[in-house]
């Protein structure tokens, strides 16, 4: 059988709701939330119009730094960059891999680079110049410890973040990364942050402090959307978006 009539023949098929279980870490240790295909859906249909804000279009390039077991809101951008039509790449974002990003930034060109470690940066920098390297790049959004690496070296690099199993991503503002107020709610006490199930998720989750130092600025942004921002009030080293078991 044709490799096409099998995929035919495999969407077909049912399938169960239940897209991935999401292990987080919290201020108590890690927990786990369920993603369902429709969230992932919606996760990936809010993803693209903010990197459509960002001015990612058809016909341009973008690599991807992720790491396997962070694929559920890796496959949530993956499925945004295929809907914008964006032709991509992707590196794994531990720093032993740092040459496959120095490969693909030189082959591909990318518009766009996402999910930027700091690790990786770390293994670019004894043998490149991470701000030459960067600076032509049209969006570059990293990971909260390599933003200040990138902006240190002239790269107006925005912020790519996981907040719990929610993903925060800044916008060309630069005020703070975004948050898709529909699906979750996200606040602060006591200086660090939280996060909540919205309404729409299927899987519930109460308020659950993460036990990191930061802040939401609920009001309205410069871009336009009313989605709170996150402002980490402490840079600490790069976690992964999911912890690995």
């Amino acid at each position: 059988m044709a490799r096409a009539d099998t995929l035919a023949r495999a969407g077909e098929l049912d399938r169960p709701e239940l897209a991935y279980l999401v292990p987080f870490r919290t201020a108590d240790g890690t927990r786990e939330t369920e993603l369902t295909w429709a969230e992932l859906a919606r996760d990936a249909d809010w993803v693209t119009a903010r990197l459509r804000e960002h001015g990612l279009a058809a016909g341009q390039r973008a690599l991807l730094t992720a790491s396997g077991f962070e694929g559920f809101w890796g496959h949530a951008v993956i499925r945004a960059l295929k809907s914008l039509r964006v032709t991509y790449g992707i590196a794994e974002a531990m720093g032993w891999d740092h040459r496959r990003t120095s490969v693909f930034h030189r082959e591909l060109r990318p518009d766009a680079v996402i999910g930027l470690s700091a690790e990786t940066l770390e293994g670019l920098a004894g043998a490149v110049d991470i701000g030459e390297m960067f600076r032509p790049t049209s969006v570059v959004l990293a990971r909260p410890a390599a933003v200040p690496m990138l902006r240190a070296v002239g790269v107006p690099a925005g912020l790519f973040s996981a907040v719990g199993p929610a993903l925060a991503l800044e916008c060309p503002e630069r005020s703070g990364a975004h948050v898709n107020a529909a699906e979750w709610r996200v606040g602060d006490r006591d200086g660090e942050l939280f996060v909540a199930a919205g309404d729409q998720r299927t899987s519930p989750l109460p308020e659950t402090p993460l036990g990191v130092p930061g802040r939401v600025v609920a009001s309205r942004c410069a871009c336009g959307s009313a989605d709170p921002r996150v402002l980490f009030t402490e840079v600490r080293a790069d976690q992964p978006l999911s912890p690995r078991s």
